[in-house]
């Protein structure tokens, strides 16, 4: 239950991260530098693998318990 809970956080954290990033960034040089950019996509990867790997072993446990 524990390991399930930080998975989400670490998601969420990363998704956070880079929309607040990408927010300094575009209010401060008025741009969002490439860097920045491949950040925020490797973030979402990161997060989205961390969503569907919860979803699938979610549903992986469900079948085994029925």
């Amino acid at each position: 239950m524990r390991r399930e809970v930080w998975k989400l956080v670490c998601a969420m954290l990363l998704i956070v991260s880079s929309i607040a990033l990408a927010f300094i960034q575009a209010l401060t040089l008025g741009d969002i530098a490439n860097g920045v950019l491949i950040y925020i996509a490797q973030a979402f990867m990161l997060a989205g693998a961390l969503f569907g790997l919860d979803y699938y072993l979610d549903k992986f446990r469900h079948a085994l318990d029925k």
